[in-house]
């Protein structure tokens, strides 16, 4: 659950931004051409670092906490089936050692218990997984909306062309770096989810 929530949807939005609000009527035809200014004889871009987005944003450290308690959950979850099928494997050898099947039709009756108990907790722990992905995917897209909509009201308010994420480029003037401004925004805004308290 750690970094990878903010960056699929997130990425194409900004890109989607910074080709709408870049691209004018006046900019080069594509072939390599630089793109020409915007109105005021310049491009005002800025960017903002994923890593410290989700190190610092407030929903992100409630869902990791929720990520951690669902890990734990299934974790225990796998130990415990897992101990329980053991011991399960363990009563037929001792019974069949010490010679406590009176036929062979009670012997494979319990082979077939297992084995059902084995599918059970095969299916048992699939849906746990399942259901953990799903709120991965989840708090994922909720991530996602809440930055993408902070970002196109943050705009609204400041005259920049493009906002980047750092990981974009390979430098970029630390001047330009707004990520906090966007956490301390992001956070600000943020009311904790009753289901998450």
């Amino acid at each position: 659950m750690k970094k990878f929530f903010l960056a699929g949807s997130a990425l194409m939005f900004f890109a989607a931004a910074t080709l709408t609000s870049c691209g004018s009527k006046d900019a080069a035809p594509v072939s390599g051409a630089p793109v020409a200014a915007a109105d005021s004889g310049s491009l005002n871009i800025r960017f903002i670092d994923l890593d410290s987005v989700s190190a610092n944003y407030n929903l992100v450290k409630d869902y990791q906490e929720v990520s951690l308690r669902t890990m734990s959950k299934l974790d225990n979850a796998q130990r415990t089936k897992q101990a329980e099928l053991q011991k399960r494997a363990a009563e037929i050898e001792n019974k069949m050692k010490n010679h406590g099947y009176i036929s062979e039709a009670t012997y494979n009756a319990d082979v077939q218990k297992f084995q059902q108990q084995q599918r059970d907790a095969e299916i048992y722990l699939g849906n746990l997984q399942q259901q953990a992905q799903q709120e991965a995917l989840d708090q994922s897209r909720a991530l996602n909306d809440s930055l993408n909509s902070f970002i196109a009201e943050y705009v609204k308010t400041h005259a920049y062309d493009a906002i980047l994420y750092k990981a974009a480029g390979a430098y970029f003037n630390p001047a330009l770096d707004i990520t906090n401004e966007i956490v301390a925004g992001l956070n600000a805004r943020y009311k904790k989810p009753e289901e998450l308290k």
